[in-house]
């Protein structure tokens, strides 16, 4: 568990090794949005959700995107946990006050109607994705995980967190850790 603040994932990218052993996360990249002693809350960044747009969300909400390019964006699956409610990772040129929580530098959250308002006219955020659902750990829950190394763990990149290319995301994440993707396989050894 953290015991500082220096200990946190706040603000850092969890990448799936290939024997993560859960379905529901292999493959995915997930930006890690609160880490202390008592839990942990991420979002998945590249698992787009079965074709749902922008659009599908802001209709069920009565709203309508101003952007058609906006609207069109798919929607991410975040996580297993509430699923019904939308999670917008964002640039830092939109507030909601405190509905709004940094989460690394140049990302931010929000989790409110405002930013589905403010995304679908004129003050939406210059760079944003919008899941629904997120991924939750309870104390001492993903310290296990990575002791067992289901997951890397690399410093948040704005370009992969934000980027439409989902299907692009993991493999730019082990990049960044300086691998090349074909070199992470299940298998553990020692020398």
């Amino acid at each position: 568990m953290p015991d500082t603040l220096s200990d946190t994932l706040q603000g850092k990218l969890l990448i799936a090794m290939p024997q993560i052993g859960d379905p529901r996360f292999e493959g995915t990249v997930i930006m890690m949005c609160a880490h202390d002693a008592e839990h942990a809350m991420g979002v998945v960044i590249n698992r787009p959700r079965d074709e749902m747009t922008l659009s599908d969300v802001l209709d069920h909400l009565g709203l309508a995107a101003e952007d058609e390019d906006v609207g069109g964006r798919l929607v991410l699956d975040g996580g297993p946990v509430r699923q019904d409610r939308g999670f917008v990772l964002h640039s830092e040129d939109f507030s909601a006050g405190d509905a709004t929580q940094s989460v690394a530098p140049g990302i931010r959250l929000t989790a409110t109607r405002d930013i589905l308002v403010a995304v679908a006219g004129e003050q939406a955020p210059e760079r944003f994705v919008l899941a629904l659902g997120c991924a939750g750990w309870s104390a001492g829950q993903l310290e296990e995980e990575l002791k067992q190394n289901a997951w890397l763990v690399v410093d948040a990149d704005n370009a992969i967190v934000f980027s439409e290319r989902h299907e692009q995301k993991w493999a730019a994440a082990i990049k960044a850790l300086g691998f090349d993707p074909s070199q992470i396989t299940g298998e553990i050894g020692s020398a």
